[in-house]
């Protein structure tokens, strides 16, 4: 059986005929369940959802009709009774965003080309905008808000694709009507520039971005973002990196220079938003969704406008229900996981990584390998804001007062992760909650002291003389920037230093080139399978002669 709510609500049969939901009351129940399938779904929610606050005596008693007639169409074993209300059992790709959502999780560490045609089945799954016949409905508006952003996010990644695979004389159109109908949208403005210009149409190019300019000043009394000017500037100087590139795959000699920098204790490595869960873009369509907002891509800016609108609590609440969850581990966290052991076997110093997410996927990853790991992450928020707080792997977390003197930290001896924007906190008091996502927290921590007066000195020692590995960190998410312009101000990386990227952008090579950071077109699952291997074997123990 097949559900849709992308675009009007329709349910097919294993024959392939339509059935036929009657009422919008029992439509609209579905779509509810649909949209929680498998969770349980209270009775008091279904109700205040279904009727809103002048629900009449007997919305239970209806509330109950219609479970039974769903039965009916749908079979008993689909729609269940669990305290304390229902489940709407789907099986996995039975609903069309449940498989429009898994080929979006498919197509990120994909080649252009694949990624593409992936992209391109994901969007040819709509019908139009989702919950189409529920416009009117309170219960659908934050979803629909939501589940429309995910599908914009998706159609910019595949322009983004085809670019690479240098289509841009076909795009120029698709983005023109996209623009249209988002005009404050300024990775869509950036697009239709790229393509503009690639295509040979450099003065439209110039004039798509005043286009961009004046709507963005007109309507929000702002000016473009950092990366659209730095877009404005190459396009008018020419360069030479707007230009396609073909992508180039890391030389066999990169994983072993690697190896040896993490041998020799002079490796960080930087987990980027592409190596956390769940990505900066989902988290601002979920917060778009949950305080009922219109779409917004920067999650800094829509954060900012929940924290003035809203307050900092229930902001929180949402970004800390959002982390806590269960976030399955993947290739990066378990390679990295994968290394003390191999370590401690050759009498080697452990490692230093540094986080920009809040999820605590790379910790479960060493919970299951059965790894120690201690945790140093920001305080954003209270009496500590602007300290670190250190998280030791047997628990007792401390706050670091003075960092110059603290000794509680032996990155030679265990591996250490700096979380440096914060962290949700596990434990259920929830005392150190922090997070560094508004505006106004970047800011804040933009215009604190420098890192190296609050990081503890072994740390920044380390930081300060070694290579780095930066595993999917992309432009758009500048967080990490804030990070390098507090350890060096507009130096360059002091060594050789290397970045990972899936589908790096002309913006982001020109980034990393000015930091002499050499950059690899290649998948993070692939890059660090080759790593893994690379790294089993050169730090094998020596066998004694």
């Amino acid at each position: 059986m097949e559900f849709r709510i992308l675009g009007p609500l329709e349910v097919v049969g294993e024959s392939g005929e339509a059935i036929e939901v009657a009422g919008q009351k029992q439509r609209a129940l579905l779509a509810i369940l649909l949209l929680r399938a498998n969770e349980v779904v209270s009775t008091d929610r279904l109700v205040d959802e279904l009727w809103g606050e002048q629900a009449p005596r007997t919305a239970t008693a209806s509330l109950q009709n219609s479970i039974s007639q769903l039965r009916k169409l749908l079979g008993a074993d689909r729609v269940v009774t669990r305290s304390p209300g229902y489940v709407l059992r789907v099986e996995p790709g039975d609903l069309d965003l449940d498989r429009f959502e898994r080929l979006l999780r498919e197509a990120r560490p994909q080649e252009p080309d694949e990624r593409l045609r992936t992209l391109s089945e994901a969007l040819a799954l709509w019908r139009g905008p989702p919950l189409a016949d529920f416009e009117t409905d309170s219960f659908a508006q934050a979803d629909a808000r939501r589940l429309e952003e995910l599908r914009l996010i998706a159609a910019e990644d595949r322009v983004d694709a085809a670019l690479e695979n240098g289509a841009e004389s076909q795009l120029v159109g698709e983005l023109e009507l996209l623009v249209s109908r988002h005009p404050l949208r300024e990775r869509l403005r950036g697009q239709l520039m790229l393509a503009l210009y690639r295509s040979g149409r450099q003065a439209e190019a110039l004039e798509a971005y005043q286009a961009a300019r004046r709507a963005l000043v007109e309507e929000l009394g702002i000016e473009p973002s950092p990366p659209l000017q730095q877009l404005h500037a190459a396009i008018l100087r020419q360069e030479g990196g707007l230009q396609p590139r073909s992508p180039t795959r890391a030389v066999e000699d990169h994983y072993d220079e690697v190896v040896r920098a993490l041998a020799a204790a002079r490796l960080v490595t930087v987990l980027g938003p592409d190596a956390s869960l769940p990505l900066p873009s989902e988290v601002a369509a979920h917060l778009a969704g949950s305080f009922g907002l219109d779409h917004e891509p920067a999650l800094t800016k829509i954060s900012q406008h929940i924290l003035l609108t809203q307050g900092i609590g229930p902001l929180y609440d949402e970004l800390h229900a959002l982390f806590e969850r269960d976030q399955a581990t993947g290739a990066v966290h378990r390679f990295l996981a994968s290394l003390p052991p191999l370590l401690r076997a050759r009498g080697l110093p452990q490692q230093l990584l540094v986080g920009t997410g809040y999820d605590h996927t790379l910790e479960r990853a060493f919970d299951e390998a059965g790894e120690e790991l201690d945790v140093v992450s920001y305080i954003a928020e209270g009496p500590d804001r602007g300290k670190f707080l250190h998280v030791p792997a047997e628990g007792g977390a401390r706050v670091i007062a003075e960092p110059n003197a603290y000794a509680s930290l032996d990155v030679e001896r265990r591996p250490v992760l700096l979380k440096i924007h914060g962290q949700a906190d596990r434990d259920p008091a929830r005392v150190w909650d922090s997070f560094v996502v508004s505006e106004d927290d970047y800011i804040d921590y933009l215009t604190q002291a420098e890192v190296a007066s609050v990081i503890p000195v072994t740390l920044v020692a380390r930081l300060r003389r070694s290579h780095f590995l930066f595993l999917g960190y992309g432009l758009e998410d500048w967080n990490l920037r804030v990070f390098l312009r507090r350890v060096w101000g507009r130096d360059r990386v002091a060594y050789r230093s290397w970045a990972v990227e899936p589908t790096p952008s002309a913006l982001a090579r020109e980034f990393w080139r000015e930091r002499e950071v050499d950059v690899f077109v290649v998948p993070l699952d692939e890059y660090v399978s080759e790593l893994r291997r690379r790294a089993e074997e050169l730090l094998a123990p020596e066998v004694p002669a």
